[in-house]
C-alpha cells in the first residue's frame, strides 16, 4: 500500500538540526520542514547512522563482551537492518556492481568503530539512556525536541550527555557552533528534570578527539533566549512566506540547487496560507526511547 503524503503544515517545534538549518539558510529550512523536498542519501550521513546503531547495540552485551571485535561484527547486521528500514539507501551503491565501493565504505565504518575504543572504554560504562527521544515545551509555548545519543548518570546523580560524531573535530574558532546541539539538549534536560548536566561530551571518531564542556545555568539561559529569537524569525517567515536564501560555501552540497534562486531556480509555490501559524496547546514534556514510537511530526524531527 502506498502511503499518502501528509499535507504541508506550519512548523510546530524545533530540533537542533532544524535550528541549524534555519541559521545556515532559511530557504533550506523551508525546503526541509514545510515543502519536505526529497534529498538523496549520502554515504557520509548513512555511515554515521550505521556507526551510531552499532555503538548503541554494543551496550546490549555484558560489559566484558564489549570489545572492538564484537562491535565490528555488528556492522553487517546493522547495515542489513538499515537497508530493510530504508530501502532507498540501496541507491548509494546501485552502480557498484563488483561491490568494491561498498567494501571500502564498510571498512571505513569499521575504522570509526575501532577508533572509539581508543577514546572511551565501554566496559566501564553503563549508559542510563541510549538514543533517547526528549521533548519539552518552554513557558513561551516553544516545543523543543531531539534525540540524544547517550546519557550517563554517575552514582552521585551527575548527568553527562554524550554525542558521537563520525567527522573530524572542528577548529577552535568553530567550537561554539559544534556545542550548540549539546547545549540545546542540556536545556531540554534542565527544563524537564530541573538538573543542569554536569558535562557535555562530543566524541569525534573521524579525528580521534574528545571535546568536553561543563555548562552552567547562564549558558542554558542564553541558549533559550537564542532559540526564542530564532523561533520568532521562523514564525515571521511562516506568516509572510519570505524564506530568503543565505549563500555559503555549503551551497555546493545542497540537493536543492535546481529550485534555489541563487542558482537560477524557482522555489515551489508556497504551500501554506500567508497567515500566522496556529499555536499549539500546552502539554507536559516527555522523555523516552526514540524507537518507542511517539507519533511526532516528522517534519521537525532531528536526524
Amino acid at each position: 500500500m502506498t502511503s499518502v503524503p501528509r499535507p504541508p503544515q506550519p512548523p510546530s517545534s524545533l530540533s537542533p538540526s532544524r535550528a541549524s538549518d534555519f541559521m545556515q539558510c532559511p530557504l533550506l529550512y523551508r525546503f526541509r520542514v514545510i515543502d519536505r523536498l526529497p534529498e538523496k542519501p549520502s554515504e557520509a550521513a548513512t555511515r554515521g547512522t550505521l556507526v551510531h546503531a552499532v555503538l548503541e547495540r554494543l551496550f546490549d552485551n555484558p560489559a566484558v563482551e564489549r570489545t572492538a571485535g564484537r562491535a565490528t561484527a555488528l556492522i553487517p547486521g546493522q547495515w542489513d537492518r538499515l537497508l530493510e528500514s530504508k530501502p532507498e539507501l540501496s541507491e548509494l551503491f546501485s552502480d557498484d556492481a563488483e561491490g568494491e565501493r561498498l567494501t571500502r565504505w564498510l571498512a571505513e565504518a569499521e575504522r570509526l568503530v575501532e577508533r572509539w575504543f581508543s577514546l572511551e572504554d565501554p566496559t566501564r560504562l553503563e549508559p542510563a539512556e541510549r538514543e533517547l527521544f526528549v521533548e519539552t515545551e518552554l513557558e513561551s509555548g516553544l516545543r523543543l525536541r531531539g534525540v540524544i545519543d547517550r546519557i550517563d548518570v554517575a552514582p552521585t546523580g551527575e548527568v553527562r550527555i554524550v554525542d558521537y560524531k563520525t567527522g573530524k573535530a572542528p577548529r577552535p574558532e568553530y567550537a561554539e557552533g559544534a556545542l550548540f546541539q549539546m547545549k540545546f539538549y542540556a536545556l531540554v534536560i534542565w527544563r524537564l528534570k530541573g538538573v543542569v548536566p554536569r558535562r557535555l561530551q562530543l566524541v569525534y571518531l573521524g579525528s580521534g578527539d574528545v571535546m568536553t564542556y561543563d555548562p552552567v545555568v547562564a549558558d542554558l539561559e542564553r541558549v533559550e533566549r537564542k532559540l526564542l529569537a530564532l523561533w520568532d524569525a521562523i514564525r515571521l517567515a511562516t506568516e509572510t512566506g519570505e524564506w530568503r536564501p543565505r549563500p555559503t560555501k555549503l551551497c555546493g552540497w545542497c540537493d536543492h540547487q535546481a529550485v534555489c534562486p541563487e542558482f537560477g531556480g524557482t522555489p515551489p509555490v508556497y504551500p501554506l496560507s500567508v497567515r500566522p501559524a496556529e499555536s499549539g496547546q500546552g502539554v507536559q514534556g516527555t522523555m523516552g526511547p526514540v524507537r518507542a514510537g511517539t507519533g511526532r511530526p516528522a517534519a521537525v524531527e532531528g536526524p
